[in-house]
C-alpha cells in the first residue's frame, strides 16, 4: 500500500464538503427537531408536575370535605339521639302523669261507690231494724225466743244481700 497524496487531499476535501452539506442541510433540521423534542419533553414534565400538584390539592380538598361531612353526620346523629332521648323522657313523664291521674280518678270512683254502698246498706239495715223491732214488739216474747227471732231475721237479711 502506497501513499497517494492526491487521494488523501481528495478524501479530505470530500470529507469537508460532506460535513458542510450535512451541517447545512442535515444537522440544522436534525438539531431543530431534537430541540423541539427537548422542549416538548420539558413541557410535558412541567405539565405533569402541575397536574400532580393540582391532584394533590384536590385530594386534600376532598379529604377535608369528607372530614366535614363526617363531622356533620356525627352532629346530626348526636342531635337525633338527644332529641329522641328528650322525646322518650317526655313520653314517659306524660304516661306517668296520665297513669297517676287515672289512678286518682279510680280511687275517687271507688271511694264514691263505697260511700254509696255504705249509704244503701245503712238504709237497708235501718229498714230491717225497724221491721225487726216491730216484729219483736208484736210478739212480746221471752228473752230466749227474742234472741232466736233476731237470729232468724239477721239470717234472712244476710241471705238477701
Amino acid at each position: 500500500m502506497s501513499f497517494v497524496p492526491s487521494s488523501t487531499i481528495i478524501a479530505i476535501i470530500s470529507f469537508i464538503l460532506l460535513y458542510w452539506f450535512l451541517s447545512k442541510y442535515a444537522f440544522g433540521p436534525l438539531f431543530g427537531i431534537m430541540e423541539k423534542r427537548r422542549e416538548l419533553v420539558q413541557e410535558q414534565i412541567t405539565t405533569a408536575e402541575q397536574n400532580r400538584k393540582q391532584s394533590e390539592q384536590q385530594l386534600a380538598e376532598q379529604k377535608q370535605a369528607l372530614q366535614d361531612a363526617r363531622k356533620e353526620a356525627y352532629e346530626i346523629i348526636e342531635q337525633a339521639r338527644l332529641t329522641s332521648t328528650k322525646q322518650a323522657d317526655d313520653i314517659m313523664d306524660t304516661a306517668k302523669s296520665e297513669a297517676s291521674r287515672m289512678k286518682n280518678e279510680a280511687v275517687k270512683d271507688i271511694e264514691t261507690e263505697k260511700n254509696k254502698a255504705i249509704a244503701a246498706l245503712r238504709g237497708e239495715v235501718s229498714g230491717m231494724s225497724v221491721k225487726i223491732a216491730s216484729k219483736i214488739i208484736e210478739k212480746q216474747i221471752d228473752e230466749k225466743s227474742q234472741e232466736q227471732l233476731v237470729d232468724k231475721y239477721l239470717k234472712e237479711v244476710g241471705g238477701k244481700s
